[in-house]
């Protein structure tokens, strides 16, 4: 699968720019923090970079290790000592990764705990990774508060969450974050090229960037549709938006500016029989309202491409479109939320009641 092969294995390769460029300042530094606390959406590259990080303080062959005849100043991992190769395999004795999800109560927290004793085997620290660390209790956090407080020289603590707020604020206090947020459009654009190119892919930026712009905000999810567009051998952008259900958001932008129900109606009947997707179409609406909404206030420039909607028409949209997608994951139509908020904005702007 693609996501898999294609993880990055360096910190250079790492896709997320703003948490690439913390990381490499924090390996080019004299001292390294023993606990960090990575934060962000699914597919953003947390797991990733966290055994990236453990390789490059566990290398041979760069400026972390402790063989007297390497002079390296680089902080990579070269991926071809054996230390590199046995955490790339989950196999070497000094990363410890968890998942909290499943082990999350103060006996598997003591456990870990109790690894931080044992000084490193092959390695020059022991890195101990926890995955979905917002699902530890709150006696396996008190637990884990006083490692974190003054921990082993040569243990260096990884915590990875979707959920900040879940955390206590001690632990938080005691850890280095970096938020890797919301994987954005351009920086999945640039993995899904360096993928497409070693997969000799032969892909227009259009369609690479159509794919990048409907991935969820997620490294991983947007791997997983261009392996899916190349294995049902797509080749143009119209057949990239039938396969990802998306059908021309300035369409329908266009026939609601004419007011015209009837012809609204038919055109999301037509999306809905030719298997569109309402929660893409919604958030693609959403985006290209909000444009409008900071072009009509002077925030951004764009005079080419303006909606003849109002201010007025344009916030009560966008309220009823954002009740409508909330309402999706309820409805048994999936048009139907839709419908409901369009039938809804024709006859508040008509001074009419439903």
């Amino acid at each position: 699968m693609f996501y898999l092969k294609y993880r990055p294995k360096t910190i250079k390769e790492i896709d997320n720019l703003s948490a690439k460029v913390m990381i490499g300042k924090i390996l080019e530094s004299s001292t390294l923090p023993h606990a960090f606390l990575f934060v962000g959406q699914k597919g953003t590259g947390k797991t990733s970079t966290a055994r990236i990080l453990a390789k490059a303080v566990n290398c041979l062959n760069n400026k972390f290790s402790s063989n007297p005849s390497n002079d390296s100043q680089s902080y990579e991992p070269c991926n071809k000592c054996a230390n590199c190769k046995s955490i790339g395999l989950s196999s070497f004795t000094d990363v410890i990764e968890m998942d909290a999800a499943s082990n999350r109560g103060i006996e598997e927290i003591k456990n870990l705990i109790r690894e931080t004793s044992f000084l490193p085997m092959s390695g020059g620290f022991r890195v101990f990774i926890i995955d979905e660390a917002h699902m530890i209790t709150n006696e396996g956090f008190n637990a884990l508060l006083k490692t974190l407080e003054e921990p082993p020289e040569s243990a260096i603590f990884i915590l990875a969450t979707t959920n900040l707020e879940k955390l206590p604020k001690t632990i938080v206090s005691r850890c280095l974050k970096i938020n890797f947020g919301k994987a954005n459009t351009t920086d999945i654009y640039s993995m899904l090229k360096r993928i497409a190119k070693i997969e000799n892919i032969d892909f227009s930026d259009d369609l690479l960037r159509l794919i990048a712009s409907h991935s969820e905000n997620s490294f991983r999810d947007g791997a997983k549709i261009l392996e899916e567009v190349t294995f049902q051998k797509i080749k143009s952008v119209e057949e990239v938006e039938r396969f990802l259900g998306i059908r021309g958001r300035n369409d329908l932008i266009e026939i609601i500016e004419k007011k015209d129900l009837k012809k609204t109606l038919s055109w999301i009947e037509d999306f809905s029989q030719n298997g569109g997707d309402f929660k893409s179409l919604i958030e693609d609406i959403l985006n290209q309202l909000h444009s409008q909404l900071l072009i009509k206030n002077d925030v951004i420039k764009n005079e080419d491409n303006q909606t003849t909607l109002n201010l007025n028409e344009i916030s009560l949209l966008m309220k009823l479109l954002i009740e409508a997608y909330q309402n999706l994951r309820n409805t048994p139509i999936d048009s139907l939320p839709v419908e409901i908020a369009l039938i809804e904005f024709y006859n508040k702007i008509e001074g009419k009641k439903l």
